[in-house]
């Protein structure tokens, strides 16, 4: 295995995008998806398990926990970061097609028979929506633990990575697991569609909508009980309050 010095662009977006997809407890040297990665950038696990963490000392919800750096984090580190905090899109759509050349992967890309694409352009464009798709869910679902933030619900085929600010209201944050919860696939109709959302204090709000006379027993365990229940943080990204501010200002339904 070759010596190497410093880090180019793509292998930092690499290991930005691991850090991102990976639970905290598994950053280390005998993960097998780091050796993989490392095998594929010529480097040790060790390195590469080191570089990713590395990402978790400029990260504020770690640093809140002191957590630190294993090594040394270099300024091409802090300004990947700092593109992420305000790009997130732009930085994840670099990471993941530099993630594809290297492992030679591709996304499939779902093109129904009569919505044919007009050209290749087209066709990048929805293998860059499915790269972003994939790794917000990942992101945010990583941070999550796997678990819904209100109910604890643990299965991963009933959770989904919800937007705060809708995917169409904001390009930029499209990819920013800050701007995502991971809630049951319940809570995230009802959160999509202003039903219910989260005060300054990060406590459950359910529309007027819903306080119906003589409510379903669903309705009303799953729901009007659950009001002022505490979101549960996620170990990292920590939801965005700006973010949620958009939601009760623009999507809830008081």
């Amino acid at each position: 295995m070759s010596k190497h010095q410093g880090w180019s662009q793509d292998e930092l977006l690499v290991a930005f995008r691991l850090y991102c997809r990976t639970p905290f407890g598994k950053l280390h040297q005998h993960n097998p998806e780091i050796i993989e990665l490392a095998r594929l950038l010529g480097r040790t696990p060790s390195a590469v398990a080191m570089k990713a963490c590395n990402f978790a000392s400029l990260d504020p919800i770690q640093v809140s926990r002191n957590i630190s750096a294993l090594g040394n984090v270099s300024r091409a580190d802090r300004e990947l970061w700092e593109s992420f905090s305000k790009d997130a899109e732009s930085v994840v759509s670099a990471a993941e097609a530099a993630y594809a050349r290297m492992s030679s992967s591709e996304p499939a890309v779902f093109i129904p028979e009569m919505e044919q694409p007009e050209g290749p352009t087209e066709v990048e464009r929805q293998v860059r929506v499915r790269r972003i798709q994939g790794f917000f869910r990942a992101a945010v679902l990583t941070s999550y633990n796997y678990r819904c933030a209100l109910s604890d619900i643990a299965l991963p085929e009933l959770l989904t990575a919800s937007h705060i600010i809708p995917w169409s209201a904001n390009q930029e944050r499209r990819a920013d697991p800050r701007n995502g919860i991971a809630l049951n696939a319940l809570y995230d109709r009802a959160f999509d569609r202003g039903l219910i959302t989260f005060d300054t204090s990060w406590r459950l709000v359910v529309s007027s909508h819903l306080k119906t006379d003589n409510p379903p027993i669903i309705q009303r365990q799953a729901l009007l009980d659950m009001e002022g229940h505490a979101l549960r943080m996620p170990e990292r990204f920590a939801p965005d309050p700006e973010a949620m501010a958009y939601h009760r200002e623009h999507l809830f339904q008081t």
